[in-house]
């Protein structure tokens, strides 16, 4: 099974979805929510929102192909949940009417509810359709209701505030795949790069992160050779706040298109811990994806694949900072 893609989203309203702007009445918000929410359209997906008090994250599984690995799935959403506080959620299966997609719904719901968690809605969706899966709704749902995920109010919404849905996965991770042309570009900077001094890498960092820019070539090459070191490495986190999140995506992102694969680990790790402050957990589980390419013990991608495994929340990053990255500013 792929790993968990958990997004702690950055704040909690009072009722209803976990968004400021957006409130789900219907299971036509929540099919058109849940691709918002991740940042792409799950497909063979088993995706969780918390609701309520205990809202404020999200949550998806691969969908596995053998019915005996239900309880993987079930023990992947429910941990999470119970350790969040989690006390009310909608659960929604992406996959056509099989044998796994019910056992893993009703395995969800039965699980969850011994655990005290209520679990206010599930339904299926494919295909364009979206389908009931408990007791008591309308025939015609059980047959499957058509949505326009393009024309609802939510995916508007998302694309007046500048929200990216890409259309799978896949087309997620390969906003961040090489560039050969860039990659080319870089490599020939590589053999005369220098070892930054103590200090560059955050001016450096900062300076992008402050103006929205991207390292030039020969920047992105002194970066790639000099963060291989731990502490000019931590140069590039620690001192990140939630607002210097986005940016700091933006940074990285371009960073690791254009270096090539065995100098990515390091920078794709930066970049998936800023993902994970921003909240776009499916973006950081991809950049840990790239450092594994080259490294999978790589102690940065470490560490966010704790804070993701856990749906620690970015809100907690101030707390959990002194005993994860030691000084506030590494050039203090």
């Amino acid at each position: 099974m792929d790993p968990t893609d958990r997004t702690p989203a950055p704040g909690r309203p009072p009722t209803d979805l976990p968004t400021t702007r957006m409130r789900a009445r219907t299971p036509d918000d929540i099919a058109a929510f849940v691709p918002l929410a991740l940042g792409f359209v799950p497909e063979r997906s088993v995706v969780m929102v918390s609701i309520g008090a205990g809202g404020g994250m999200h949550a998806r599984v691969d969908l596995p192909h053998d019915v005996d690995d239900v309880d993987d799935v079930v023990e992947a959403l429910l941990r999470p949940a119970r350790r969040n506080g989690v006390e009310e959620v909608i659960v929604v299966v992406y996959d056509d009417d099989t044998t796994v997609a019910d056992e893993a719904a009703w395995s969800l719901h039965e699980e969850f509810t011994a655990a005290g968690i209520t679990v206010r809605e599930v339904i299926r969706v494919h295909d364009h359709h979206w389908f009931a899966v408990l007791p008591g709704a309308p025939l015609a749902a059980y047959r499957g209701i058509r949505f326009a995920l393009d024309e609802h109010r939510f995916t508007a919404q998302g694309v007046f505030d500048g929200r990216v849905t890409h259309a799978s996965r896949e087309a997620l991770r390969a906003t961040i795949a090489p560039d050969a042309a860039s990659v080319g570009r870089v490599s020939a900077e590589l053999d005369s790069a220098a070892f930054l001094p103590a200090g560059a890498v955050v001016a450096l960092v900062r300076r992008h992160v402050e103006h929205g820019t991207t390292f030039s070539d020969a920047e992105l090459a002194s970066v790639a050779v000099s963060v291989v070191a731990g502490d000019r490495r931590d140069e590039a986190w620690v001192w990140l706040t939630r607002p210097d999140a986005r940016r700091a995506v933006d940074l990285w992102s371009d960073a690791v298109r254009r270096l090539p694969v065995p100098h990515v680990a390091a920078p794709a790790a930066v970049l998936a811990f800023a993902a994970w402050l921003v909240g776009d957990g499916a973006l950081a589980w991809c950049a840990v994806d790239r450092c594994h390419e080259v490294d999978r013990a790589h102690t940065l991608a470490t560490l966010v694949v704790q804070l993701l495994e856990s749906a620690t929340s970015p809100d907690s990053w101030e707390s959990l900072r002194p005993a994860l990255g030691g000084t506030a500013d590494p050039a203090a």
